[in-house]
């Protein structure tokens, strides 16, 4: 194990590693800090240099803190009183469809099972623009009656959902009849000595002077802001003097078998039995061969990590004012205290071997499209899930990764993602056509999404559509639209309320009887899947 003078070291050694306008990071071990770290600007516009005490939105970190609060309401609900009220608020925020369904639980709301759709996603089909406002009070009640229902049974996957974690935050709010604020403060800040941090939701006002900043050293960086609201899913603000305090209150639950972390820190688990690796707003992963339960958070401008790595009691944060992977800041500074190699210093065989089956293919189960390319030697890439995803060839019809198993049988490309739990099947994409003037016409107009409340229009020619959104948050921008293969489009989608956006949303036309004509398309990404959408006649089609 690392010493303090390495561990020091090691934190010194971040920012010329990992580039970028200025950052926060420390490790807390037994307990104690152990060291910390902090350089650059918290605003370089006006040369304000980063500091422990600077401010930060830390984010989805805030869905752990929440759940410690909900935890504890429970732990002392003696009479159950709060229980049914949080029942009885849930009832009232979500659909009544969806509560219908006796496996949504607060327990799979917690486990990212809920098999709801994530409204941060579907604010893109309700008109939003990347730069507009959401208010938590006004529009996030609004969004969760349009989630329409469920894109996978409860229990029975994982998926990321903000849904879950925003209508847990007002209907706590509606059960005890306090803020979510005040109960954060009377309930975690107060006890865990984080004496500056708070729930503060509009994104916009941020306490100065932190700016965060989106870029690269390659092409610079640009200050960007931020204007949503939101609160349960994300909406703490917090120093790292405050997130050292957090960690050493966790490594002091941690020992408490009675605490709402350690009942929080249980292993999750599916309904059929099996084990899960999220619940109550802690992820658990393997980082580099370690074991550490965590979360990561990000908003346009900002990136952050907290691991807690419970056999060796050692904390880990990574605070950037950047769109810098901090993830990859808080495994080299974990590599270092845990004696694990670089990532570099790794030396795997040589692989050069490629396979045929690279191409689109289509998930028919959820409507989503999946690329496959070769990436470096022995690697292929596949696109699935909003981002690239790295698989070591095995064999000619084998790739694998920690996460996610390829295989390729029978013209069939099989997938088993083994984080959420889903395995599926899917069928090759026949090329597409070569472009003509005539084939986009088919696909032009608009289409009507009574589940969620959204008007899809579609506009171009040949090969080059372009699609935007329309609903209660406005008319939404238009992005490009490729076409992948038969009646199957992606519709590019690189900014939105939040980040990281949702990537390519996979638009799958459908055609009527006489093939010749549409009916209706299939809207959808990994965080919104299935979304159906009925083809308007030009009569109806609102101006």
């Amino acid at each position: 194990m690392a010493t303090p003078e390495s561990i020091q070291r090691t934190l010194e050694s971040v920012p010329s590693k990992f580039r970028g306008p200025g950052g926060a990071v420390a490790v807390v071990k037994d307990g104690e800090l152990a060291g910390k770290h902090v350089w650059g600007y918290a605003n370089l516009d006006v040369g304000v240099p980063m500091t422990p005490t600077t401010i930060f939105p830390i984010c989805s970190i805030s869905k752990q803190m929440v759940c410690l609060v909900l935890t504890d309401l429970l732990q002392n609900d003696k009479d159950k009183a709060f229980e049914d009220a949080l029942t009885k608020a849930l009832h009232e925020l979500l659909p009544h469809d969806v509560v219908a369904n006796k496996e949504l639980t607060v327990e799979r709301l917690v486990a990212m099972q809920s098999g709801l759709r994530d409204y941060w996603a579907l604010t893109v089909l309700w008109g939003a623009k990347p730069s507009g406002r959401f208010s938590i009070y006004q529009d996030a009640p609004k969004a969760l009656q349009r989630v329409g229902g469920f894109h996978f049974p409860p229990g029975t996957q994982m998926s990321y959902c903000n849904t879950n974690f925003m209508s847990l935050g007002l209907a706590i709010e509606k059960a005890t009849g306090q803020t979510l604020e005040d109960l954060l403060e009377s309930r975690l800040f107060g006890r865990a000595g984080m004496t500056t941090a708070a729930l503060r939701p509009d994104t916009e006002r941020l306490p100065p002077p932190l700016v965060g900043y989106e870029g690269s050293d390659e092409t610079g960086y640009i200050a960007y802001q931020n204007r949503i609201e939101w609160a349960g899913d994300a909406g703490i603000q917090a120093s790292l003097e405050d997130m050292i305090a957090y960690e050493k209150y966790i490594d002091r639950s941690s020992s408490n078998a009675e605490s709402a972390y350690r009942k929080n820190a249980e292993e999750p688990h599916y309904l059929d039995g099996s084990a899960a690796n999220y619940g109550y707003g802690l992820a658990r992963i393997e980082a580099d061969g370690t074991t550490v339960v965590g979360h990561g958070g990000a908003l346009a401008g900002f990136r952050l990590h907290r691991w807690y790595v419970a056999d060796k009691r050692v904390s880990v944060l990574a605070l950037l004012n950047s769109d810098m992977d901090s993830s990859e800041v808080a495994g080299h500074i974990l590599r270092s205290i845990i004696g694990k190699p670089a990532k570099d210093q790794k030396k795997d065989s040589p692989n050069e071997t490629k396979v045929e089956w690279t191409g689109h293919y289509l998930d028919e189960e959820a409507n989503l499209a999946i690329a496959v390319s070769h990436g470096a030697p022995g690697e292929l890439v596949v696109y699935y899930a909003g981002h690239d995803e790295k698989v070591k060839i095995i064999s000619s019809s084998q790739a694998n990764s920690k996460g996610m198993q390829v295989s390729y049988e029978d013209s069939k490309l099989s997938i088993h993602r083994l984080r959420e739990g889903r395995q599926f099947t899917a069928r090759p994409l026949a090329p597409p056509e070569p472009p003509g003037a005539g084939n986009g016409a088919l696909y032009a107009g608009s289409y009507h999404s009574e589940e969620v409340d959204s008007i899809f229009h579609c506009t171009g020619t040949g090969d080059m559509l372009y699609g935007s959104f329309s609903g209660y948050l406005g008319q939404g921008p238009t992005h490009l639209m490729r076409h992948l293969g038969e009646d199957v489009w992606y519709l590019a989608c690189h900014r939105s309320l939040d980040a990281p956006a949702p990537g390519n949303w996979t638009v799958v036309f459908h055609r009527g009887e006489d093939g010749k004509t549409l009916r209706g398309a299939t809207v959808g990404c990994w965080l919104a899947r299935n979304v159906p959408f009925v083809k308007m006649s030009e009569s109806v089609i609102p101006l």
